[in-house]
């Protein structure tokens, strides 16, 4: 076996002793969550500033943000799979999907704390569950564009050779769309996990119906010590946050990030010069690990899940050939599922008509005023973000040694929540002299612009450098190579983080727009405002109307700027030509 230097000691090696105490911080964190969901119902929990209490509020917060992580994951890849390779599904998804990016936390949240409540009445389960989900919401949609728009982009010449190999569904997404999608779903990971610390603050403490809901973890401790001004717990919650964070950086996203750089089409030297992290040598040098990961190959070979993902050939299912030729099964089919459909819209539309009608004329008024303004922020925001992450992104991205050095302080910086620090951003505004209107937007863009950022350097990662050696061989300038080949190669990736970051702009609106702090209400006229103020008095018109006309703005958005954007630059900006 190999070593590596001072790391090799007899016994148990460095490798060894980081693998127990990894297991030992797993259990640790299983056993913790498991003895709070399953504990009393407890709404209101009492959330200590104490310093002994941070560790362990510190856990809770990184399993709810990993259980929405895994969630977000396998719902990204089944949906983002269903509408690349269905055209039916395709024109299905891609709307709810935009619907789904841009619907504030605030919106559903409401039905969902108080359903999930009723239905685990004595014991925690439901408000927990209730928080993932929450957090799910803010991290799944840029995955499931990314994943959809990578699937969309793989070259014809490798779908032909696995048509060639005689590939079935499975193995080629196992083989072919899921390696070619994993830089772009590794760095969407990454601002993924980003999206839900953005909203930890919300989803672990909030106002609803003028009670209080709140659940230990960093999102609480820190909202709690804001609002009780306790400079010295909000510092330490920074400190806190910023461990968890480089820990996560440590541990699992540099791993991932230097793993993805093999499913690469350029194999270059240059390309696979990543230095390898030291979890990745974990892996490969701790016999811990490697007997934990051979028992669990075996338990799975047993179970025969191998030879059913890999090996067999899946042919269409019997129920499937059945309907094919039972036409009228379908047609029958089709008839119930729009009669269950008609008959819940009747009822849906019906509840939201007779929520709709008590709005005031001043109600109307201030929604409609206010969806103009945060139209004006959301736009602001990203032609704000994308004027320095273009070129910074194509700047760090086409340099490996560029990207090993940014991408671990980028990461840290773009998973902090930003909420945690609105406070003192919009002490430093008003010092400026700048409203909270403006303010409103530039809060925005510290939680969109790494969306983008994260966009650009992976379409930056994965432009060939043969085509750059070729541009510089032939002594194209400066200016044409970035015009020629750095934008059109990243604006595929560009567009995603477009739509990602106009959907996240909506989100952020609610926490944007609407702050307290210290006893005190900061807020600005737009939708976030509205949705969050009435989320607080339980005023379910100006909620459900404030909701209506922002999903409306969402799909005029994608049907007019968003749909043929993407288009455009599947077609006009093709793989093989990159």
């Amino acid at each position: 076996m190999k070593t590596y230097g001072i790391y090799k000691r007899q016994g148990l090696s460095l490798y060894d002793l980081t693998a127990i105490i990894c297991i030992a911080f797993l259990l640790y964190g299983v056993i913790a969550t498991a003895k709070r969901w399953s504990g009393d119902l407890t709404p209101s929990a009492p959330i200590s500033l104490s310093l002994k209490e941070l560790p362990l509020y510190a856990v809770y917060s990184l399993f709810r943000a990993s259980i929405a992580y895994i969630l977000s994951f396998i719902f990204a890849i089944v949906v983002g799979y269903a509408a690349a390779k269905n055209k039916m599904a395709e024109k299905i998804i891609l709307p709810l999907l935009d619907i789904g990016q841009s619907l504030p936390v605030l919106g559903f949240l409401p039905g969902l704390v108080l359903g999930l409540i009723a239905l685990f009445p004595k014991n925690n389960f439901g408000l927990e569950l209730a928080c993932i989900i929450m957090i799910f919401t803010s991290q799944t949609w840029n995955m499931c564009f990314s994943f959809y728009s990578s699937v969309k982009a793989v070259p014809e010449s490798i779908q032909e050779m696995g048509t060639i190999v005689g590939l079935s569904r499975i193995q080629r997404l196992f083989k072919i769309e899921l390696p070619y999608s994993a830089t772009g779903l590794a760095w969407n990971s990454l601002v993924s996990m980003a999206g839900g610390w953005f909203f930890l603050t919300v989803c672990e403490a909030f106002t609803l119906e003028n009670k209080n809901f709140r659940l230990p973890g960093l999102g609480s401790y820190m909202a709690i010590a804001i609002e009780n001004g306790n400079t010295q717990a909000i510092f330490f919650g920074i400190v806190a946050m910023l461990a968890v964070i480089i820990l996560m950086d440590f541990v699992i996203w540099r791993p991932i990030i230097a793993w993805t750089s093999k499913f690469q089409l350029d194999n270059s030297s240059e390309s696979s010069s990543t230095e390898i992290p030291f979890m990745s040598l974990l892996l490969k040098e701790s016999p811990v690990v490697q007997e934990l990961l051979n028992f669990l190959k075996n338990i799975f070979s047993r179970l025969g899940f191998y030879s059913s993902f890999f090996n067999k050939k899946y042919k269409p299912l019997k129920i499937a050939q059945q309907y094919k030729s039972s036409p009228k099964k379908i047609y029958l089919i089709k008839v119930i599922l729009i009669s269950i459909l008609c008959v819940l819209s009747f009822t849906v539309v019906g509840k939201i008509y007779a929520l709709l009608i008590t709005l005031t004329k001043r109600e109307i008024s201030l929604i409609f005023i206010g969806s103009f303004y945060t139209f004006l922020r959301v736009f602001a925001a990203l032609a704000i973000a994308s004027l320095w992450t273009i070129p910074i992104g194509i700047f760090i991205g086409s340099s490996p040694k560029w990207t090993r050095i940014f991408q671990p302080i980028i990461q840290i910086i773009a998973s902090f929540p930003a909420p945690m620090i609105f406070p003192l951003v919009l002490i430093i505004l008003q010092f400026f002299g700048i409203r909270m209107g403006a303010g409103a937007c530039f809060l925005m863009l510290i939680g969109v612009q790494w969306y983008l950022l994260f966009n650009v350097l992976a379409g930056a990662i994965g432009i060939s450098h043969q085509l750059r050696d070729s541009f510089r061989l032939m002594g194209v300038s400066k200016k044409q190579t970035w015009l020629k080949l750095y934008l059109p190669s990243i604006f595929p990736s560009l567009v995603t983080g477009w739509i990602a970051a106009a959907g996240s702009a909506w989100n952020a609106s609610i926490v944007a727009e609407y702050i307290q702090s210290q006893g005190t209400t900061l807020s600005t006229l737009g939708l976030g405002a509205l949705i969050s103020d009435a989320t607080a008095k339980a005023n379910y018109g100006v909620l459900t109307a404030s909701l209506l006309l922002m999903i409306g703005i969402v799909i005029i958005t994608n049907r007019l700027l968003w749909q043929p954007l993407l288009q455009f630059s599947e077609n006009r900006f093709p793989m093989e030509q990159r």
